[in-house]
């Protein structure tokens, strides 16, 4: 790291403030050192910006700011294992029947309704929901059903069937069709439940430095006052 990279974050508040010698240079002791480890620490799980603003709120004493700003990407990091869970539930609870491919002219709304046993407005508000993008005819502006949609519908109507929520539904499909298909969906989950794995461990060791940092502020001000 470079001298000027340790001024930088002197300036803007990383660091607890600084004494300067009789000539103007910064005196950085084993308090500051720490400091520093918890910011580089923080920054591993909570991105440069918000380790920036809990070391600030640290520093001038505000640790309740700091702590809501740890709880926050805690509960976000939990909102989101929640979702990869979701997802991964409803990929294993899928039928192992491959439905029957689709060939030739796309579907109309009525084809596929009958194809699945539903109401053709309950089609419709799945494509409200995001769940299903049919296309249109440029003619006569009547939903077209092609391969790729009618496969979202058979997924769909497997996952109402058990029990999922709309909105579960179309996160899933949504994570589908951005993976490319269940078997990428397969790969997928599994690197996004190692990136889970590694931001669980970086806000760990992040709070760890900051926790030290803390004592030694705690220890510094014990001192102070004794002096």
């Amino acid at each position: 790291m470079s001298a000027q990279a340790i001024r930088n974050y002197d300036d803007a508040g990383i660091l607890p403030p600084t004494e300067r010698s009789k000539t103007g240079y910064r005196r950085y002791t084993l308090l500051h050192a720490q400091a520093l480890r918890a910011f580089l620490a923080l920054r591993r799980g909570h991105g440069h910006q918000q380790a920036m603003e809990i070391m600030r709120a640290t520093n001038r004493g505000d640790t309740e700011s700091a702590y809501r700003l740890i709880d926050a990407a805690h509960v976000a990091l939990l909102a989101e294992r929640d979702t990869r869970t979701e997802v991964a539930t409803a990929l294993g609870s899928l039928s192992t029947t491959t439905p029957a491919p689709v060939n030739g002219r796309p579907l109309t709304v009525g084809e596929l309704a009958r194809r699945l046993g539903l109401h053709p407005a309950t089609l419709r508000t799945w494509e409200t929901q995001g769940i299903l993008r049919p296309e249109r005819d440029r003619a006569t502006g009547y939903r077209e059903y092609g391969p790729d949609c009618v496969r979202d519908a058979e997924i769909a109507r497997q996952l109402r069937r058990g029990g999922y929520l709309l909105h579960q539904v179309a996160q899933f499909i949504e994570s589908l069709r951005e993976a490319g298909g269940a078997d990428a969906l397969s790969a997928f989950l599994g690197s996004w439940q190692d990136r889970l794995t590694t931001r669980s461990r970086n806000l760990l060791a992040g709070a760890a430095q900051l926790d030290s940092y803390l004592t030694m502020l705690d220890q510094t001000q014990q001192v102070q006052l004794a002096t």
